[in-house]
């Protein structure tokens, strides 16, 4: 059977962030990729459908005599590792590939994957099978906690997408024995391909402002209410001080994590006023295409402001980790006035300070991504080049 790469840690298309990765990644390869993927019902639904083989996860919650088999099992044997290998049954074994690719972005910013991330790491190195983490930010402060340490060091090879961890990462291992290999370019989703989809009644091109909010930034304000009331306030001024559009644009669709319900409450307060339309889901290729087309954009998902950022689209980010910093210090040299942290949001104006000084530096950011998003893409390609270097090392 010809060898495939294996990338996994993919939460499934729902979030388009997660699609726009395997997206692009899939076309710098030369090598064919399966995904394990933990929906690939949502796979098949949107853009990388027909650029890999999907495999499905599989899952305990839907094979309840496995799950206690499995326990048992690991009770006795003490391999913690048995959950993965069930998990991902398929890419193990006489199946087994000689690269498995983790490709969760900033997986290890978040305490309910580290498991998964550990486990999956050491189950596939055990099996001979090189690991890389590719497209990755990690928070400095956690590679001082000695599971992710040790876990981050199984790695062959460690592509960070921002200068933050990237500089982190170096400094952490630089004097570590057997250190996986470190290199720092910038997300692959900055190589993604528009789709432009004809525009909805309200969008107009180049006069209306992009706006995506997701209930996960919403979490994490320290004020509560803070991120809606924000973006409402920032709306009703658009409206009163301008004679620009607004579009609400959605980027991740799960029903555990969906970013329609707080536009639909958006659309709903200001849909009356004639100036805000709603842009419905579609594959990471037409929101970028959306996105590309408008004069403006503010947004909370990363993946989303990066199809602003590379469609050269003077861009905010309402952030709240290392990545919206990292991304926008590199494409800018500072964060500063780029990022506007969730957890520094305190007043219902700070979004409108903002985007007033976005708006009223327009030009110079538009001029300024123009200059840089070729190279910014070319960088990107680099990781296909890496991947690939890899690949010739180990599946000999």
């Amino acid at each position: 059977m010809r060898k495939k790469i294996v990338f996994y840690m993919h939460a499934g298309s729902g979030n388009h962030g997660c699609e726009a990765i395997v997206n692009t990644l899939c076309h710098m390869l030369r090598t064919e990729v399966v995904v394990v993927t933990n929906s690939k019902k949502e796979d098949e639904k949107y853009s990388v459908n027909g650029l890999c083989e999907l495999i499905q996860e599989r899952k305990f919650s839907e094979h309840r005599l496995a799950h206690v088999l499995y326990y048992i099992y690991r009770k006795i044997t003490k391999d913690k590792e048995s959950f993965i290998l069930y998990r991902y049954h398929e890419v193990f074994g006489k199946k087994r590939s000689p690269l498995a690719i983790s490709i969760g972005g900033d997986n290890y910013c978040y305490d309910m994957m580290l498991n998964d991330l550990f486990l999956s790491n050491a189950a596939f190195n055990r099996a001979g099978t090189a690991t890389m983490l590719v497209g990755c930010s990690i928070e400095p402060e956690l590679l001082k906690r000695r599971e992710i340490s040790e876990d981050i060091a199984q790695y062959k090879l460690i592509i960070a997408r921002e200068s933050i961890t990237y500089k982190a990462l170096i400094n952490h291992y630089k004097d570590m024995d057997n250190a996986p290999d470190i290199r720092c370019y910038p997300d692959p989703a900055f190589t993604l391909k528009e789709k432009r989809l004809p525009l909805p009644e309200g969008f107009v091109e180049n006069k209306t402002i992009g706006i995506n909010i997701s209930p996960l930034v919403m979490d994490c304000e320290k004020k509560d209410g803070i991120i809606l009331s924000s973006y409402k306030r920032l709306i009703e001024h658009v409206i009163r001080t301008t004679d620009l559009q607004i579009a609400l644009i959605p980027h991740v669709v799960w029903d555990r994590n969906n970013d329609r319900i707080p536009i639909e409450e958006l659309y709903r307060e200001f849909k009356d006023t004639g100036r805000v339309i709603k842009i419905e889901d579609g594959t990471c290729e037409e929101l970028k295409g959306f996105i590309a087309r408008c004069r403006m954009f503010i947004g909370a998902r990363t993946h989303a402001t990066i199809a602003a950022y590379s469609s050269c689209v003077p861009t905010l980010v309402v952030g709240y980790s290392v990545k919206a910093k990292g991304i926008a210090k590199d494409l800018f040299g500072t964060y500063d006035n780029y990022v506007i942290p969730v957890q520094q949001l305190e007043s219902e104006d700070a979004l409108i300070d903002a985007f007033q000084w976005m708006a009223d530096y327009e030009e110079d950011i538009r001029k300024h991504l123009k200059e840089i998003i070729p190279g910014i893409v070319q960088e990107a390609l680099r990781t296909g080049d890496e991947i690939e270097k890899i690949w010739n090392s180990v599946r000999v």
